[in-house]
């Protein structure tokens, strides 16, 4: 059975993706769709180095552009381009 989060009162579908098989959540915003996408650990870059330093590390992705939005880290986010 597939565990479940709670965003703004709606229960969502918590699916493992990837080969590292990273937790995802896809959800709708200002009627668009978004997935939340847990950070790789094993990334060299900034993020992965904050994920493997135990922090809590999102990113979000708009589907329809395919584009990373933003990032949150330990529930801060930050959209990126702004």
């Amino acid at each position: 059975m597939a565990r479940k989060c709670l965003l703004e009162g709606q229960k969502i579908a918590v699916r493992r993706v990837g080969g590292g098989r990273l937790r995802m959540v896809q959800f709708k915003l200002n009627g668009r769709v978004f997935e939340a996408i847990e950070q790789n650990r094993e990334k060299p870059r900034r993020w992965g180095k904050l994920a493997r330093e135990k922090h809590q590390v999102v990113q979000f992705r708009d589907v329809e552009t395919h584009k990373y939005v933003a990032v949150s880290v330990d529930g801060e986010v930050r959209e990126y381009g702004k």
